[in-house]
């Protein structure tokens, strides 16, 4: 077989001969004008070809609903439609909106038919509340002050809604009072008998009561009377 090899030197005039005729072309080629105009605008991402439709809905202002951080993170209106909201927005929407108000929503529902809400709007004082995210550099709470102000409560009452996560798997429920009690979607699996409007429901768990609802964090679910534990000891909650 012969060698493809070539002696160092050869190389090294190949080399050079190379960048010469480089250079040369470089000077002959002439160059672009300056331009003093600006750069094309960043076109704006569309949403994935599979988001939901935006859709608009009307109803009234029910209760609202909390996290178990005690922030308010959505409503349930008169005709029984969960609507949610991000929690960083539960100032300005319990500033805008008051329980009994008439409102439209603008928004996606998910696979579990929640209504994610882009934008709500008081119909009589055309007040609205629009889904922003947070100031550019506000920096995330530290994980440590995360649950600080949690409280140990425990609920019980009948089912009136069952909670989704984005994909439409069950995260948890709504009691007919209000109460929130919030599940990881594994967790929820294995109660699937108790995932359904009318069952009666008992729980333990971390969270916050305040003037607009409870919500809490499940350490134990179960049936009353028939808790079962959710975590280890060692085990951090969601």
């Amino acid at each position: 077989m012969q060698s493809t090899r070539y002696p160092s030197w050869r190389i090294a005039v190949f080399a050079a001969v190379l960048t010469a005729s480089a250079a040369c072309a470089a000077q002959t080629q002439p160059q672009p004008a300056a331009t003093s105009a600006p750069p094309s605008p960043v076109a704006e991402v569309p949403p994935p070809a599979d988001a939901a439709p935006v859709e608009t809905a009307q109803g009234k202002v029910a209760r609202f609903l909390t996290n178990p951080d005690g922030d308010v993170d959505g409503f349930m209106t008169d005709d029984g439609t969960l609507v949610h909201f991000p929690p960083h927005m539960s100032a300005q929407l319990t500033a805008a909106v008051r329980r009994g108000d008439l409102v439209q929503v603008s928004g996606r529902r998910d696979e579990g038919g929640s209504f994610a809400a882009q934008r709500i709007t008081d119909t009589q004082t055309g007040r609205q509340v629009i889904d922003e995210p947070s100031m550019p550099g506000t920096p995330p709470m530290p994980s440590g002050e995360r649950g600080a102000g949690l409280s140990r409560l425990s609920a019980q009452g009948q089912v009136a809604h069952v909670t989704t996560a984005p994909r439409g798997e069950p995260d948890g429920v709504i009691l007919s009072d209000g109460t929130v009690i919030k599940l990881t979607p594994p967790v929820a699996q294995q109660f699937a008998t108790l995932m359904r409007k009318g069952a009666t429901v008992s729980a333990q768990g971390y969270g916050t009561r305040n003037q607009y609802g409870t919500a809490l964090q499940a350490t134990a679910f179960g049936s009353p009377g028939n808790l079962t534990p959710l975590y280890d000891r060692n085990t951090p909650m969601p």
